[in-house]
């Protein structure tokens, strides 16, 4: 990006990566999901940190069970180059029943290299 401004993207215009996450993710394709990441990816989620593959995996088929929650998208934003905003809306049975999130990926060579999930 030339002028350093975050641009404004819709959920098509994500690259497949993420979108491939997001998709299998709302799924609970733990499977999909994961093939979105690099091999030495790291994930932030909720205080807590996931390093590699193996790692992510875990959190990812625990998210899927722990809460019922539908999750809709309501925004997207590319920051630079390889970094891309999308904005989630989430309702279901977890502590306070409504949260919007906003998951910071961080790309490399096509791939998710660091997802960080935080209010």
């Amino acid at each position: 990006m030339h002028d350093n401004q975050p641009r404004t993207s819709t959920p098509d215009t994500l690259p497949e990566a993420i979108t491939r996450y997001l998709t299998a993710h709302r799924a609970h394709d733990t499977a999909s999901a994961i093939t979105a990441f690099t091999r030495e990816a790291t994930v932030i989620d909720d205080g807590n940190t996931y390093e590699g593959t193996e790692a992510i995996r875990e959190w990812l088929d625990r998210s899927a069970t722990e809460f019922t929650y539908t999750i809709h998208l309501t925004g997207a934003q590319q920051t630079d180059a390889t970094r891309y905003i999308a904005t989630h809306h989430l309702e279901g049975n977890f502590p306070g029943g409504t949260i919007d999130l906003r998951y910071q990926f961080t790309l490399r060579d096509g791939l998710i290299e660091r997802l960080v999930i935080e209010p």
